[in-house]
C-alpha cells in the first residue's frame, strides 16, 4: 500500500488586494514560479502556487489611495481575519489540504504573511509553515517571532526547498540543512549559510510548469508570464536597498545561449514582449551586447523592457538595446539631490541621470523613472530639488515612493541610531506609499506630509495625462482641444484630484 501524495501550498501574500480587493498582482510570482519547478522536477510532492494577490478582474492602483483611504482599509484588513480576503485564503488552504505552506515574504507584506499562517495553522496546527524570501533574509532568526511560522529560509530557496521536503517526508531532523532558521522545541536554531547557486542554468523555466501548478492559471494574462531574470546578484550599494542580503553583491550571470532558450519558449506560448527582472539589466557593458545580439539573430520580433543603471547608459549601448528590442527602460533616479544622492550611495548626479533620460528618449524609447522621497538626510531644500526634478525629466511614467527603512538595511540602522526608529517599530505600518512613513531629521511629521500630499496628487495627473497623449495621436489631440474635449477632461481631472 503506497503512502498518500504529500502537497505543499506556496503563497503570495495579498498585499495590494488589503487596500482594495480589486487591486491586483497580475504576474506570476518568479520566486515561487522557480521553487515550484525544482519541487517538481527532484521531488514526488504534489504543488501549487496561489498568488492571493491576483484579482480576476484588477483596477488600475493609484498612489493617492493608497496613500488615503486605501491604508485605512489595509490597516483594517490586518486587524480582521473575517475580511474576505482571508476567507478566500482559508478556502484555498481548507481544498488543497497541505502538508506544508510555504510563503513568500517581503517586509511590506510580513503582517500579511503571518496572517496567512495563522490561517493555516487554525485549519490545521500539523500544517508546517514555511517562510522564505526577501525579509527572512534580511532580519534572520528574528522571523521566528511570530509563533505561526515553523522554518524560516535564508537567501536563495530552490536547493533549500527540496532538502526540507526531504526531510519533513522522512521525518529526518533538520541540522544538516543550509540556509535555515527553524523551531526545536522552545529553542530557535539557525543554520549555516547555504552557498549561492553558481549553475543558474541549472533551474528550469518558471512558465513551463505554471499551467499545471498556479491556481486559476486560465484567469493570468499571458503578460503574466513575461518576466525573466537573467542574471542574479548587484554591485551596487544603495544604502536603501537590501538585495544583497538574497543574491549577494557578485552578479552570476545565466549563459546568453539558457536566456535566449527561454526567451523562445516564451514566444512561442504567444509573449510578443518580455521583461527582465534583474535589479540592473546586463551589469556589464560586454554581456549586455553579448545578450542583445543573440536576440537580434535568434528572436525576431521580440520587445523587451528592463531596468538599468544611469552609469550603464551610453549611446552605443542604448543604440544596440533599441536595435534589439528594447522599447521600455526604467531607471532609479531616486532623488534630485546630488547631496542625497552622495548619501545614499546612489554614485550619481542629477545631470548625469537627466542627460541618461535625453538620451534614452532620443532613440525613441519609452522611459519610467522612479524617485523616492523622505531619506533621513531629507530637508525641505532637497525634497524641492526632488520636486523639480521630477518636472523636468522627460519621461513617460514616473514612479514615486516614500523611503521605508527596511530591516537589515544599512539606511535602517542609521535611522535607529539617529532615533528615528523606536524598538516597537512595526514593518506593517511602512511600506513606499504608507502615509504614516516620516523618518526625516530636518522636517517635522505634518509638513512632511504636506509637502508629498501634494506631490502624490501631481504625479497621479502627470501620469493620468501621459496616458491620454500616449493613447491618441497628435492630429487626434489637435481634433479634441478644438472640440473643447480636451478642456473637459482637464476639469475633470481637478475635480479627480482636488484642484
Amino acid at each position: 500500500m503506497t503512502s498518500q501524495l504529500k502537497k505543499i501550498l506556496l503563497i503570495e501574500p495579498p498585499f495590494y488586494r488589503l487596500f482594495n480587493e480589486k487591486f491586483s498582482l497580475d504576474r506570476y510570482p518568479l520566486s515561487l514560479g522557480y521553487l515550484a519547478g525544482e519541487i517538481k522536477k527532484k521531488s514526488d510532492w504534489g504543488v501549487m502556487v496561489y498568488n492571493a494577490d491576483f484579482c480576476k478582474q484588477s483596477e488600475m492602483i493609484k498612489v493617492s489611495f493608497l496613500t488615503g483611504k486605501g491604508f485605512d482599509n489595509y490597516l483594517e484588513c490586518l486587524k480582521d481575519i473575517s475580511k474576505k480576503i482571508w476567507e478566500e485564503v482559508r478556502s484555498v488552504i481548507l481544498d488543497f489540504s497541505p502538508d506544508v505552506v510555504a510563503i513568500s515574504v517581503k517586509s511590506q507584506n510580513f503582517s500579511s504573511a503571518a496572517m496567512v499562517a495563522r490561517i493555516a495553522k487554525e485549519i490545521n496546527k500539523e500544517i508546517k509553515v514555511i517562510v522564505g524570501g526577501p525579509h527572512p533574509s534580511m532580519v534572520g532568526a528574528d522571523v521566528l517571532k511570530s509563533p505561526f511560522f515553523d522554518i524560516s529560509v535564508k537567501g536563495e530557496g530552490e536547493i533549500t526547498i527540496v532538502e526540507l521536503l526531504k526531510a519533513i517526508e522522512q521525518q529526518s531532523g533538520l541540522n544538516s540543512i543550509l540556509g535555515i532558521v527553524y523551531r526545536e522545541g522552545d529553542q530557535i536554531i539557525e543554520n549555516g549559510s547555504r552557498e549561492f547557486i553558481n549553475k543558474l542554468d541549472s533551474l528550469g523555466f518558471p512558465h513551463i510548469t505554471a499551467p499545471e501548478v498556479l491556481r486559476d492559471y486560465q484567469y493570468y494574462p499571458i503578460t503574466a508570464f513575461r518576466n525573466i531574470f537573467a542574471a542574479r546578484g548587484c554591485p551596487f550599494r544603495c544604502i536603501f536597498c537590501g538585495s544583497h542580503k538574497i543574491w549577494s553583491r557578485k552578479v552570476r550571470f545565466r549563459s546568453v545561449e539558457n536566456v535566449i532558450a527561454e526567451i523562445k519558449s516564451l514566444q512561442k506560448i504567444g509573449l510578443k514582449s518580455i521583461h527582465f527582472d534583474d535589479d540592473t539589466f546586463g551589469i556589464k557593458k560586454p554581456h549586455i551586447n553579448s545578450l542583445c545580439n543573440a536576440i537580434i539573430s535568434q528572436c525576431g520580433g521580440l520587445k523587451f523592457s528592463c531596468e538599468i543603471h544611469v552609469r550603464l547608459v551610453d549611446d552605443a549601448t542604448i543604440s544596440l538595446m533599441k536595435k534589439a528590442g528594447c522599447y521600455q527602460i526604467q531607471l532609479g533616479i531616486e532623488s534630485g539631490s546630488d547631496r542625497v544622492l552622495n548619501e545614499i550611495n546612489k554614485n550619481i548626479t542629477i545631470d548625469q541621470a537627466l542627460k541618461a533620460c535625453r538620451l534614452i528618449k532620443k532613440h525613441g524609447i519609452e522611459l519610467i523613472t522612479f524617485f523616492m522621497v523622505g531619506f533621513p538626510q531629507e530637508t525641505e531644500e532637497s525634497l524641492r530639488e526632488t520636486i523639480l526634478a521630477m518636472g523636468r525629466v522627460n519621461c513617460d511614467s514616473l514612479i514615486y515612493s516614500i523611503f521605508t527603512p527596511y530591516p537589515g538595511t544599512e539606511v535602517f540602522e542609521i535611522c535607529k541610531r539617529e532615533g528615528l526608529i523606536r524598538d516597537d517599530y512595526d514593518v506593517s505600518l511602512y511600506n513606499h506609499q504608507s502615509p504614516a512613513n516620516c523618518f526625516v531629521k530636518n522636517i517635522k511629521p505634518e509638513r512632511f506630509r504636506e509637502m508629498v500630499k501634494d506631490v502624490e496628487k501631481m504625479i497621479d495627473r502627470r501620469n493620468f495625462f501621459k496616458r491620454i497623449r500616449r493613447r491618441f495621436s497628435f492630429d487626434t489631440l489637435w481634433k479634441l482641444q478644438e472640440l473643447g474635449i480636451m478642456r473637459t477632461i482637464q476639469k475633470g481631472m481637478g475635480m479627480l484630484f482636488g484642484k
